[in-house]
């Protein structure tokens, strides 16, 4: 890149010739990883580099996708364990990040509850280390909207005209905030589906319209469905028995896809929830690609950010 990267925090603060480059050199990085004698020839960093991964919630595949970016990449890793750690005698995360700063870590890979946490770190004068937003509760989760961005470039080489659904949970989603915010930048038509009380009007009507799936299921480009985040929930809204056959991805929907579309999720999956068991990993199902990809683009993320470390 053009400019140094300090941290990535919020998808929207990257231009989109950012995100191309880091787009391209995940592809790169593929590449390399299916190439014996490019594989070998792989930057990485010096001596010493150390990330910390921080995570407050619960994960597997950002977090483990991210340990196997950062040894692809030569990091030194620190995984902070939140129950055995400071954590459970009331340290705030400014203090357990001021302290990785101070032990000397280049850039930290936090996941946590509580939405826009990374701000007071940023304005710190002492925190020097570089921030990864590895999810803010239900705020945003930039690196999993590159991962998908790159998913998707690679099957139709282009976002502009895409027809894009984005369906279920929508009110407790920051894959769903993420993505339709850059995709609708990018130039894709982004249309939203689920129950109707998921969808905020106020703050999803600017980005795309909301719609009855099954009104434009063959019209659609990518289906991507959305986890229904039970523990974010405070009440019963809705019944797990009858999602799938209202809102989504049944036998008899995934039959009425285009030829060329393409279904994403960014797991886990609830089983015949959000996605029939047959069509996780149907012929149209982008979901192991999302998977796959999201090392090589973290490879691509950690890889600029630390770019002096090369």
């Amino acid at each position: 890149m053009k400019t140094q990267l300090k941290h990535l925090l919020t998808i929207e603060q990257l231009t989109d010739q950012e995100i191309m480059e880091l787009i391209n050199l995940a592809k790169k990085f593929k590449a390399s990883n299916n190439d014996k004698d490019a594989k070998n020839k792989l930057d990485k960093t010096n001596e010493h580099t150390v990330v910390g991964n921080l995570f407050f919630e619960t994960s597997t595949r950002t977090h483990k996708s991210f340990e196997i970016a950062e040894k692809k990449l030569g990091i030194e890793t620190i995984d902070l364990n939140v129950a055995t750690s400071a954590v459970q005698k009331g340290e705030s995360l400014y203090d357990t990040v001021l302290t990785m700063n101070a032990i000397g870590v280049d850039a930290l890979v936090i996941r946590h509850p509580d939405i826009e946490y990374y701000k007071p770190l940023i304005e710190s004068q002492t925190i020097k280390c570089s921030i990864i937003n590895g999810g803010d509760g239900s705020g945003e989760h930039p690196t999993q909207s590159l991962l998908d961005l790159m998913t998707i470039y690679e099957e139709f080489e282009k976002f502009k005209g895409l027809k894009i659904a984005i369906v279920g949970d929508l009110k407790h989603s920051r894959v769903a905030r993420s993505n339709m915010k850059i995709l609708k930048r990018l130039g894709a038509e982004i249309y939203f589906a689920g129950p109707r009380e998921w969808y905020v009007e106020q703050e999803f009507g600017h980005f795309g319209k909301f719609i009855d799936i099954d009104t434009m299921i063959d019209q659609l480009d990518v289906v991507m469905f959305l986890r229904v985040q039970l523990e974010r929930h405070t009440e019963q809204e809705f019944k797990q028995n009858s999602f799938l056959e209202k809102y989504g991805l049944s036998n008899t929907r995934y039959a009425k896809l285009k030829h060329n579309a393409i279904v994403m999720h960014p797991c886990p999956v609830n089983r015949d929830v959000e996605m029939g068991t047959e069509t996780i990993e149907a012929p149209k199902s982008r979901l192991v690609a999302q998977m796959a990809n999201g090392v090589f683009m973290r490879m691509a993320i950690l890889r600029t950010i630390l770019r002096d470390k090369f």
